[in-house]
């Protein structure tokens, strides 16, 4: 299944054992019953901030006992038995455990739907560090859900506060200041009157965020849903944040409240009939509101998400699977960090980009009855903070997260569409947190797929979006700023699903303080409103500078010393950085030449990105946002390199050896296509490629194809005569005829400067002829004719040629007088000898002697 879901707590395997052993050690015998009864009423009531876990059970004398699991810990403790058979509804602990409040219905022994004439409603507020006095803060008609608040704070307290949730539609806030007598038994210093204050009434709809201590609601006002949120401050302070208009119906919506406890004897085909709507925020200032209306069984089902940091609502709409297939349970909405799983049993599981919502094709719409039948449990659910999904009927607690193994096997067998595959691959790299990820399995499946997709580049958005999610947990604001997807559009529809997009009216709200959460939140606000376009980094301006830089290079144009030097270290750097974290030998012989090219193109994108952080990442340590863009572009070099690692070792363990006098394998065939569409991806984005790539990839392509294949590479600049190749060319190959040929195709196409460097490696009187020429014109540019008096000097051949006599002097004594031949890239073995020498073999070679 695409969610994997790993058991966090189950309170029958976790609690019950605790339980027998209570039995054992109780007197006569009796355990055998009080197992059977707790078996059959045990149930989780709460789930506190810290994590621990509130369950209760019945006695063998039909009393309410109610324990505590420490998360920490793993163990088990008593807090309070109330010695009435009466069900508990909600139950919370206070952060010291020394107070427990609870509320109690009684139904009646027929019809547990509903209570008795007169029958009450229970709350009571407890002192349980010892269990010494009982205060009842309720007893009315109408149901009551209890929750402490937890403030992050250390030491001891002196007052804790509770909030009362009611089914009359309005919640109390109430102060407890508490006491401590004779060492650490703890009272309630004002049990006769507890003071209160309203926090909110007249709402149809609250949900409740333990982890943030956040309370949202919906209140109806002239028939328009406003959405409204409080934060409860460590200071004991609150403030309500912001105001929201709602365009959603909520007509045949229950009172209803979200995560706080759960009614195990209420209606559920009632509930499964309402509409759904639930709260999901992210540490990066987003906030997500999923609804969807009142459906009926055989009709489209339609939900919408809110993505109000990003100033937009999208509203989907999905067919309902085959007609053999009918919905048992209701829609749920998971929060799943950067996605949130929209799960529609037996029909879909759509896992939504929150963080990168605006094209289709990064969110993983699954259908099908088989696959989608048993993605969470069948049982009534509450979806908590945390990605937690608490099973009401097991009592398990699970943490619900990205299967990578099932996303990969997707990948591999049944992402046929490309909108499937990105989204898909964008799912996986998501998991990149997590502990265990491993990318070889990526980096595997897109060698065998490189040329599977026609929408989009799938290098290209590999390189873009793992980089991204390389800096993703470490700097707040980057996905504002980095490139998250090389897809620059996408109009593709998905298949079974509709969208609507509306755009929602700015201001989207006013956010009363800008501390923590808060702060992200109205900076993405105020990005939707004012940046205009938007600030993700492009390298078009590195793109520009290094083609500067070439160009000046080509014609003598010197930057200052200092400007190349700084980028020169940058790349060096990066480099360094790179070998570092090499976890093996690499097989493939990168990093190993100079590169100058590749390395003013890595020291640049380091330089310009590292301003474009600095610029817009306040408060940022410069240190911490210099290492990071190392890492960034480190991340980039060690991917392409990573890629052409698992090409080649699918055909073999051994280190590369390239023997250019051999024909190329169908590894080195291989190797070389995959270069071939790194460079292809690369160029176009200006992202650099580890230093050596272009000569190995030139090898490669001599090693593999056609000499005329070659040269149309060469010719159309796919394939560059790099120094170091060339040199290896010169090197390796021997004097064939085809090797000739080869040799002196590509003399013909080098650059001036590198042809004087290499033209001396060749053993051939072309190689001579030509070496010959270039010497000859540089002696004859400080030419002057002055009278002669006598000769220099004797040739060391004999010949009777006078024009080549007369020649050869004059090379002769332009040496000797001005010592030019230095100026000759400092290859003193070449003078007027070396050059009389190269023209009679050039001669004798026309004349066929």
């Amino acid at each position: 299944m695409a969610l994997r879901l790993i058991t966090h707590f189950d309170v029958r395997a976790d609690v019950l054992p605790s339980l027998r052993a209570q039995a054992a050690a109780a007197a006569e015998g009796g355990g055998a019953g009080v197992l059977e009864t707790a078996y059959e009423s045990l149930r989780v009531l709460n789930i506190e901030r810290d994590g621990n876990i509130l369950y209760t059970y019945k006695d063998i004398k039909g009393n309410a006992v109610f324990g505590l699991y420490d998360c920490q810990t793993r163990q088990n403790e008593h807090l309070y038995t109330f010695e009435r058979d009466m069900q508990a509804v909600s139950c919370s602990v206070n952060s010291e455990r020394t107070l427990l409040a609870a509320s109690f219905v009684q139904y009646t022994k027929d019809v547990r739907s509903e209570l008795q004439p007169g029958s009450k409603c229970l709350t009571l507020l407890v002192e349980i560090h010892p269990v010494n006095h009982e205060k009842v803060l309720k007893a009315v008609d109408s149901c009551i859900w209890v929750q402490f608040l937890y403030p992050d704070v250390e030491g001891r307290l002196l007052q804790n506060h509770l909030l009362l949730i009611s089914e009359e539609k309005y919640i109390e806030r109430f102060h407890i200041q508490i006491a401590r007598e004779d060492g650490n038994r703890v009272v309630i210093r004002n049990s006769i009157h507890l003071p209160r204050d309203r926090i909110a009434e007249d709402f149809v709809w609250a949900q409740w965020d333990m982890s943030e201590q956040r309370l949202y609601y919906i209140e109806l006002e002239k028939s328009k849903s406003v959405l409204k949120c409080i934060q409860f401050w460590e200071d004991e302070s609150f403030n309500l944040m912001f105001e929201m208009p709602l365009d959603i119906s909520l007509s045949g919506l229950r009172f209803k409240f979200v995560n706080f406890g759960y009614d195990y004897h209420q209606d559920q085909e009632k509930s499964r009939n309402q509409p759904s709507l639930c709260i999901f925020t992210s540490h990066t200032g987003g906030l997500c509101v999923c609804y969807s209306p009142k459906f009926d069984s055989g009709e489209e089902v339609t939900y919408s998400v809110f993505y109000l940091h990003k100033g937009y609502r999208k509203t989907f709409t999905a067919a309902p699977g085959s007609a053999g297939s009918h919905a048992t349970e209701g829609m749920t909405f998971l929060n799943l960090g950067c996605l949130v799983a929209v799960y529609f049993p037996g029909h879909f599981l759509h896992l939504l980009n929150v963080q990168h919502p605006d094209f289709t094709c990064h969110s993983l719409f699954l259908t099908g009855n088989s696959e989608m039948a048993a993605v969470l449990p069948p049982g009534p659910l509450r979806v908590l903070p945390g990605s937690l999904v608490l099973d009401c009927s097991s009592g398990k607690l699970y943490r619900a997260a990205l299967d990578q193994s099932f996303l990969m096997w997707f990948l591999w067998n049944s992402a046929h569409l490309d909108c499937e595959k990105m989204a898909a691959l964008h799912c996986v790299l998501s998991c990149a947190q997590d502990p265990g990820f491993q990318d070889d399995q990526i980096i595997q499946w897109i060698c065998e797929r490189v040329s599977a997709c026609h929408s989009f580049d799938l290098i290209q958005e590999f390189l873009i979006t793992s980089s991204y999610w390389s800096m993703y947990p470490d700097l707040a604001g980057v996905d504002r700023l980095l490139p998250y997807s090389s897809v620059l559009t996408w109009n593709t529809e998905i298949p079974g699903l509709m969208l609507v997009t509306e755009e929602l009216p700015l201001p989207l709200m006013k956010v009363y303080s800008l501390t923590g959460y808060w702060a992200k939140l109205n900076a993405n606000l105020e990005y939707v409103k004012y940046t205009k376009p938007h600030l993700h980094y492009h390298n078009s301006v590195v793109r520009r500078e290094w083609y500067n830089l070439i160009t000046e290079e080509k014609t003598g144009q010197r930057r200052s010393t200092v400007y190349v030097k700084n980028i020169l270290d940058n790349a060096a750097r990066v480099i360094s950085n790179m070998e570092s974290r090499a976890l093996e030998p690499r097989l493939i012989p990168l990093l190993q030449e100079e590169d100058r090219h590749q390395r003013l193109l890595v020291g640049l994108m380091v330089s310009e990105l590292r301003d474009h952080l600095l610029r817009h990442l306040q408060g940022v340590e410069r240190k911490k946002i210099e290492q990071r863009v190392l890492d960034y572009v480190s991340k980039q070099l060690n991917l392409i390199w990573c890629m052409l690692e698992t090409s080649w070792r699918k055909h073999s363990a051994r280190p590369w050896v390239l023997h250019l006098n051999n024909h190329g394998s169908a590894a080195h065939f291989e190797v070389f296509h995959l270069m071939t569409r790194i460079l292809d991806a690369t160029s176009s984005l200006c992202v650099p490629l580890p230093p050596g790539f272009h000569s190995l990839h030139t090898l490669l392509g001599v090693h593999c194809l056609p000499l005329y294949n070659l040269l149309h590479y060469i010719d159309n600049g796919v394939l560059l005569l790099t120094e170091t190749a060339v040199t290896r060319l010169m090197k390796d190959l021997d004097n064939s005829e085809k090797n000739e040929q080869l040799k002196f195709s590509i003399i013909v196409r080098l650059p001036l400067c590198t042809g004087q460097k290499v033209f001396r490696l060749w053993d051939h009187p072309m190689s001579s002829n030509i070496i010959s020429r270039n010497h000859v014109a540089q002696m004859l540019r400080s030419y002057k004719k002055e009278p002669r008096n006598s000769m220099i000097g004797k040739s060391s051949f004999s010949t009777e040629f006078l024009p080549l006599n007369y020649f050869i002097d004059i090379l002769a004594g332009l040496e000797s007088s001005h010592q030019a031949s230095r100026d000759f890239e400092g290859h003193d073995s070449v003078d007027a000898d070396f050059v009389e020498e190269a023209a009679l073999k050039h001669t004798s070679v026309l004349l066929g002697l």
